[in-house]
């Protein structure tokens, strides 16, 4: 069952790691969640370890698709709970105080940082799975421009200035989790335009908007129009119209 979980986007891992928590080892009497919170006075980082792990492996589990949605902010969470848990773990073979300490405070920052990062992917919805870095699309022509463009943490830049569209109306929905987004579409075409920011600013053409669920939307009917869905998490979205 483990083996099939895992195949079908990792669970079985999840549900593994779950069960060594909970579950007593052979001639033990107690399971590591049982000890830690036995011991939660004497070693209260257990208890924070264990908590973190519980809390990862919780909402990694509620997810579906838990791979390729590049959920990786929720691993390291996963990671740093323990890390802290056998860090006080390996306390019982008699380390030394001063490394105790440096190990527990080292412990204490990667936590605090790698939880202040899942925090914010989640806030802003960010896919790490989508890419970092920077990211420029050129199409030369319709059949080069994709329905979607997606990042998760960089720059995304998409130019539609040199693309003769089709009769009707072409969908393109370009989203950045946290960065900038800039579109230039065609001198020439009808464009109607949603453009949102969760936290950040939008500029379409001559309209501005900015803050908290920043939003502009622009209207606009032709022969050829080109429907823009254009988003942010935490950035700015930029739409501008070709200078050629």
């Amino acid at each position: 069952g483990f083996v099939v979980l895992t195949l079908l986007g990792g669970a079985g891992i999840l549900i593994y790691l779950a069960a060594v928590l909970v579950i007593p080892e052979e001639g033990k009497a107690d399971s590591i969640a049982a000890e830690a919170l036995r011991e939660r006075r004497e070693k209260p980082w257990q208890l924070v370890g264990l908590g973190l792990l519980a809390v990862a492996i919780a909402v990694l589990l509620s997810r579906a698709t838990l791979w390729p949605q590049g959920d990786a902010a929720w691993i390291l969470v996963l990671l740093a709970g323990a890390i802290v848990l056998w860090m006080q773990r390996r306390e019982r073979a008699g380390r030394r105080r001063i490394l105790r300490g440096v190990s527990i405070a080292a412990g204490v920052a990667i936590v605090l940082t790698l939880a202040a990062a899942a925090a914010v992917a989640t806030a802003f919805h960010v896919d790490l799975g989508d890419g970092v870095g920077t990211k420029t699309y050129v199409p030369a022509s319709a059949a080069d421009v994709h329905r979607k463009y997606e990042l998760g943490i960089g720059r995304l830049d998409l130019d539609l200035s040199g693309v003769q569209l089709r009769r009707g109306e072409t969908d393109v929905d370009a989203r950045v989790g946290i960065g900038d987004l800039k579109v230039t579409v065609p001198r020439d075409v009808a464009v109607r335009v949603k453009g949102d920011a969760q936290v950040g600013a939008v500029d379409v053409f001559d309209r501005h908007a900015d803050g908290h669920n920043a939003g502009v939307d622009v209207a606009g009917n032709g022969r050829r129009v080109l429907v823009l869905h254009v988003r942010a998490g935490l950035g700015q979205v930029t739409v501008e119209r070709s200078v050629r």
